[in-house]
């Protein structure tokens, strides 16, 4: 199962539940300052829980920094 995360394929042998399984991978310990698009459509924080994910998925994840 593959998943296009940040525009690089990643492969998974199972594939994560769900968007905030997803983002608890990638990202271990943050919670604030993402945004997140799936398939182009940005999904607010409050559904990543209930947002599945399927094979082949793009997903944008895009974290604040701090500077100027």
């Amino acid at each position: 199962m593959e998943l296009i995360i940040n525009h690089t394929r990643k492969t998974f042998n199972v594939l994560p539940e769900n968007l905030e399984a997803l983002l608890a991978m990638e990202l271990p310990g943050k919670k604030k300052g993402i945004a997140v698009a799936l398939n182009n459509r940005i999904i607010p924080q409050s559904i990543w829980a209930e947002t599945p994910l399927n094979n082949l998925d793009s997903i944008l994840i895009i974290t604040a920094t701090q500077g100027g």
